[in-house]
This record gives structure tokens, C-alpha cells and sequence, in this order.
């Protein structure tokens, strides 16, 4: 078992930014990729970037693409994800998670652990 703890999430103006943090614990050398999704209110859970482990390999979401950056420190199992210019459309729940041997980094069902989620809210 892979835990998730997920933190730094909060209230920011519409320019502002955020940097959220998952700490990991537990069997971690099982997984791969860590991922950060987001769920807004009425959607579908959806991808937002992604880092491997081990060469630390990055893959964005095109929403992510130039505002955000997915990094990970290895000695303190942790994943961070700095958000700069958000806009109130990043508003959700963001949610870390992690994947022992995905077939792809992007879809949620590559993932087999999860964090209960920080909330980021954007004001315009």
C-alpha cells in the first residue's frame, strides 16, 4: 500500500499562484508515476501532469502546459505541483496519485493509489 497526503491547496486570486505538495509513504518503491488529477464541480475527474520516479520524466495536460510545473524530491518522497497564473477555471479538487506500472500517464485507471484531495479555488 502507497499513502497519499495531499496539502497547500487554498483560496487565490485569478493571477496568483499556488504550490501544492503530496507527501508519500509506505510501499513506495511499488510505484512509478505520481500524477496530480483535478476535478471541478459537475466534471469528470481530469489529468494534469505527471512525473516519474525514477528519471524524472514530465507530461502535461495542454491546460497545464506553461503555467504549471511537476516536480518530485526523492529523499522526501514528495511531489509538488507549482500553479502560476491560475485562472478561476482551475478551480477543483486536486487530487495526487500514484501507479505502479501504467499504460499510459494520463487516465486515471493507470493509477492505483490516491490522495483525499486539496481544494484550489481561483477568484476572478
Amino acid at each position: 500500500q502507497v499513502q497519499l497526503v495531499e496539502s497547500g491547496g487554498g483560496l487565490v486570486q485569478a493571477g496568483g499562484s499556488l504550490r501544492l505538495s503530496c507527501a508519500a509513504s509506505g510501499r513506495t518503491l511499488s510505484s512509478d508515476i505520481m500524477g496530480w488529477f483535478r476535478r471541478a464541480p459537475g466534471k469528470e475527474r481530469e489529468f494534469v501532469a505527471s512525473i516519474r520516479w525514477r528519471g524524472g520524466s514530465t507530461y502535461y495536460a495542454d491546460s497545464a502546459k506553461g503555467r504549471f510545473t511537476i516536480s518530485r524530491d526523492n529523499a522526501k518522497i514528495t511531489v509538488y505541483l507549482q500553479m502560476a497564473n491560475l485562472k478561476p477555471e482551475d478551480t477543483a479538487v486536486y487530487y495526487c496519485a500514484a501507479a505502479r506500472a501504467p499504460l499510459t500517464v494520463d487516465t486515471t485507471t493507470s493509477y492505483d493509489y490516491w490522495g483525499q484531495g486539496t481544494q484550489v479555488t481561483v477568484s476572478s
